[in-house]
C-alpha cells in the first residue's frame, strides 16, 4: 500500500482489521497508555525539543502531556480527550509550576494543594482543599500517588447503595462544551480521537476510593469491595445499575454534542486479571459486570460509530469471549506476560474480531530493564504476531513509568519504524515458526 493515511485513517483501519498503510502507534491517548511525565520531558530533551516543564495532564499516575511537537517526532496517530475535570475534583486548568522529589519541575493544574507528612511525604487532597483529609499519597521519593483508603466503619444492616453513586450525576453544561471545544481541537489535528467520559468504569478499584470526594461514603476499601462482589451481589447490582442509568444519560448528550468527532471511547478500566490467575470466575463476571457492559456497549453501537475499548491487565484469555458477548472492539494492555495470555495464541484465537490496543512490549521487565537491543527485538516480533491483517495499535503494556531510559524509549520507537519500513507484505505473510 503507497498511499499515506492520516492517523485518523490509519487507526480506522486498524479498528476495521484492515492492513493500514503502517501499524499505528498510541502513546497518550488515554491514562492507560500513557508515559510517565519525566520519561517525556527525557524524550524532549533527546529530540531536541524545548525542554521547559511538561503538564501534568493525569496528576495521580504523573502522566506527561505529549506535545504536538513529540507526536509528530514520534509519529503518534492518536489524540486523547479527557473530560474537564481531574480524577481528585479539581479542573485541568491555571497550570503552575510544581518540583518533584528528584528535582524535576512540572505544571500541575491550579486546584492541585497538596501537604508534606511527617515522614516527608507528599498527601494529595480531594478538591484541592487542604482542610479536608487527604485522598493519595506520594510517597518519600516516589512518582506518583497512591490512593488512600478512607473506610467509614460499614453498617450491614443500613448500607445504602447511592453512597457509592456519590460521584456520579449528570454532567454539566460547562462540561459538556468543555468537550465539544477539546473534540473539535483534537479531530482538527488528523488523528485518531480516544475518548475517557468516565462514569462507565464499573467496579474499577483504582475509582472505588472516591479520591475526589472530601467525606466518601458507602463501601471504599478496595478489599472490602472485593468482598462485596462476593458477599454483597444485591448492593453491586444496586450501584452498577444505577450509575449505568447516568452513564447512559451522559452518553446521550455527549454524542447529540461530539457525534463524529471521537473514533474510539475508553469504557473501562476495570482489571480482572492477576499476574497467573484473575479476581474472579467468568461466571461471576458474567452475572456481575457482564449486563451493564452491553448496555452501555449496545448503546454505543446503536448511536454512533464510536469503537468501544476495554482495558483489563493481567491473565484475561478466559474472560475474552465475554468480553466480545458484553460487545467490546477493543482489548488493552494486552499483558503477553500474564498467564495465558500468548500473542500467538490471541491472535489466532480472537485476531478477527478484537482489536489488540497494545502488547508492543512489555513494561514490567524490557523496556524499563532491558537493552535497547532488546526492546528492538521484542517490538518487531511483537509487530509480526499482531499486526496482520490489521486488528492491532501499538502501544506499550500500559503506561511507560518513571526511570525508564529515554534509549529504550527511542528504540521501541525506531523498532516500530523499522518495521513499518518493510514492504507491506510483512503484515500478510505467514507466521514463522518457532523451533522448540
Amino acid at each position: 500500500m503507497s498511499e499515506i493515511m492520516t492517523g485518523r485513517e490509519r487507526v480506522g483501519a486498524a479498528l476495521d482489521h484492515r492492513a493500514p498503510d503502517r501499524v499505528p502507534l498510541d502513546l497518550g491517548g488515554t491514562n492507560v497508555t500513557g508515559i510517565h511525565i519525566s520519561c517525556v520531558a527525557a524524550l524532549r530533551r533527546h529530540y531536541g525539543l524545548d525542554a521547559g516543564p511538561v503538564r501534568a495532564v493525569d496528576p495521580g499516575q504523573m502522566l506527561g502531556e505529549i506535545g504536538e511537537d513529540l507526536k509528530c517526532a514520534m509519529g503518534i496517530d492518536t489524540e486523547a480527550l479527557r473530560g474537564r475535570m481531574t480524577r481528585f475534583g479539581f479542573p485541568a486548568e491555571d497550570w503552575k509550576p510544581w518540583r518533584m522529589y528528584d528535582g524535576l519541575e512540572v505544571l500541575v493544574p491550579g486546584g492541585f494543594h497538596v501537604t508534606v507528612d511527617a515522614n516527608g511525604d507528599t498527601l494529595m487532597h480531594p478538591q484541592g482543599d487542604v482542610s479536608a483529609p487527604p485522598s493519595a499519597r506520594m510517597p518519600k521519593d516516589g512518582f506518583f500517588f497512591d490512593n488512600i483508603m478512607r473506610q467509614e466503619p460499614i453498617d450491614e444492616d443500613n448500607l445504602r447503595p447511592q453512597d457509592n453513586l456519590e460521584e456520579f450525576g449528570p454532567i454539566s453544561e460547562q462540561d459538556l462544551a468543555w468537550l465539544e471545544n477539546a473534540a473539535r481541537t483534537a479531530a482538527a489535528n488528523g488523528r485518531a480521537v480516544v475518548a475517557s467520559f468516565g462514569g462507565t468504569a464499573f467496579g474499577d478499584i483504582a475509582l472505588v476510593p472516591g479520591v475526589s470526594l472530601k467525606y466518601p461514603k458507602g463501601i471504599r476499601d478496595i478489599t472490602e469491595w472485593y468482598m462485596a462482589t462476593r458477599a454483597r451481589r444485591d448492593y453491586v447490582h444496586q450501584v452498577f445499575d444505577g450509575q449505568c442509568t447516568i452513564a447512559l444519560g451522559n452518553l446521550e448528550r455527549i454524542a447529540e454534542r461530539l457525534g463524529g468527532l471521537v473514533d474510539v471511547v475508553n469504557i473501562c478500566g476495570t482489571d480482572f486479571g492477576t499476574q497467573n490467575s484473575s479476581f474472579c470466575s467468568v461466571a461471576t463476571f458474567r452475572e456481575l459486570w457482564m449486563p451493564y457492559y452491553q448496555r452501555v456497549n449496545d448503546w454505543v453501537h446503536k448511536h454512533t460509530r464510536w469503537r468501544t475499548f476495554k482495558h483489563s491487565c493481567g491473565a484475561v484469555s478466559k474472560f475474552i469471549p465475554s468480553f466480545l458477548e458484553s460487545g467490546f472492539d477493543i482489548l488493552n494492555p494486552v499483558q503477553c506476560s500474564a498467564a495465558g495470555m500468548a500473542p500467538e495464541q490471541l491472535k489466532s484465537d480472537y485476531g478477527a474480531n478484537l482489536v489488540f490496543w497494545g502488547g508492543g512490549v512489555d513494561t514490567q521487565q524490557v523496556l524499563p530493564f532491558g537493552t535497547p537491543r532488546e526492546v528492538r527485538e521484542q517490538v518487531l516480533r511483537r509487530c509480526e504476531i499482531f499486526a496482520r491483517d490489521g486488528g492491532f495499535v501499538f502501544c506499550p503494556v500500559h503506561n511507560i513509568q518513571a526511570q525508564t531510559p529515554a534509549a529504550n524509549i527511542v528504540a521501541m520507537i525506531d523498532a516500530l519504524r523499522e518495521f513499518n519500513g518493510r514492504t507491506s507484505e510483512a503484515i500478510h505473510k505467514p507466521l514463522p515458526v518457532r523451533q522448540p
